[in-house]
C-alpha cells in the first residue's frame, strides 16, 4: 500500500463494486493526453468541459469513476461530480486505475 493509498484509504473494493454497477469512467486528461493511452471504453471529457457535460452525465443514472494521470485533475473532478449529486469516487492516475479493473 503506498502513501497515497495509506492517505486515502484502499479504494480497491469500491472501484470493483462501482464497475459491477456499470460505473462510467470519465478521463479528465486533457484530448492529447487521453489519445496517448487510456482505459478501454472510458470517457474523455478534460477537466476544463467536465462543468458543460454534467447534465449529460446526470442523465446516465451510473456512478462515476475519474481518472487523470496522477490522481490531481480526478480528484478536482471528483469533488465537481459530487458537488452535483452524483455518486463517484476519484480512481486516480488511469493506468493505476487499469490495474485494479
Amino acid at each position: 500500500m503506498g502513501l497515497l493509498d495509506f492517505l486515502n484509504g484502499d479504494k480497491t473494493e469500491k472501484i470493483k463494486d462501482f464497475i459491477t454497477r456499470d460505473a462510467l469512467i470519465i478521463d479528465v486528461r486533457t484530448i492529447g493526453e487521453f489519445q496517448r493511452g487510456a482505459i478501454r471504453g472510458s470517457k474523455n471529457i478534460p477537466l476544463q468541459n467536465l462543468n458543460s457535460q454534467i447534465s449529460s452525465i446526470l442523465k446516465l443514472n451510473k456512478p462515476v469513476i475519474t481518472c487523470c494521470a496522477s490522481g490531481m485533475r480526478s480528484r478536482n473532478a471528483a469533488s465537481i461530480l459530487k458537488n452535483q449529486g452524483i455518486e463517484v469516487i476519484n480512481g486516480g492516475g488511469w493506468q493505476s486505475l487499469s490495474s485494479k479493473l
